[in-house]
C-alpha cells in the first residue's frame, strides 16, 4: 500500500573533482587535493600553532595570549568559511566551503579547538601541582606548629 521512500542522494555531497559520493569523514579527507599552497600553508600553521602552545608551556601570560587568539580565530571561522566561498577562485582549484561549514571545522577549527583544550590540560595540570603543593606546605607548618607547642 505504502511505497518505500526514495534515498535522497542529492542530501550526500559531491566533491569536485572524481565524483565520488563523500558519504564519510574518511572520503571527504581523500577527496581534498592537499597539495593546494594554501592548504599546505593551512597545515603549517595548525604545526606552528602546536609548537607555540608547547613552548609557551612555562610562560603563562604568552600562553594566555596564544589561548585567546586562538578561541578568536575559532570564533571568526563562519565570516571566513563565507568568505572564503565568495572568493575561493582566487586561492583554491575547487570549492571546498560548504554552508554547513564542514570543511572549515573538520581543517581549520578542530585543530585550534584541540590546541586550546592542550591548553586547558596544562592549565588544569599547574593547578593542581600548585594545590599540592600548597597542601604539604600547611601540612608541614601545622607539624612544626605541633611539635614547638609540645617542647613548650
Amino acid at each position: 500500500m505504502t511505497e518505500p521512500k526514495a534515498e535522497n542522494i542529492s542530501a550526500v555531497p559531491i566533491d569536485g573533482f572524481s565524483n565520488v559520493r563523500i558519504t564519510s569523514l574518511w572520503t571527504f579527507l581523500m577527496s581534498v587535493q592537499w597539495s593546494e599552497p594554501w592548504l599546505v600553508g593551512l597545515l603549517l600553521f595548525h604545526v606552528v600553532c602546536l609548537c607555540v602552545t608547547v613552548v609557551t608551556c612555562k610562560f603563562y601570560r604568552a600562553q594566555i595570549c596564544h589561548f585567546l587568539l586562538m578561541v578568536g580565530l575559532v570564533y571568526s571561522a563562519e565570516y571566513l568559511n563565507e568568505l572564503a566561498a565568495r572568493n575561493w577562485r582566487s586561492f583554491s582549484n575547487f570549492q571546498y566551503f560548504d554552508s554547513k561549514g564542514m570543511f572549515i571545522s573538520l581543517l581549520y577549527s578542530i585543530p585550534l579547538l584541540l590546541n586550546t583544550v592542550v591548553i586547558v590540560m596544562v592549565w588544569v595540570y599547574r593547578t593542581f601541582s600548585t594545590m599540592t603543593e600548597l597542601k604539604t606546605l600547611q601540612l608541614k607548618r601545622r607539624l612544626r606548629r605541633e611539635k614547638r607547642e609540645k617542647s613548650d
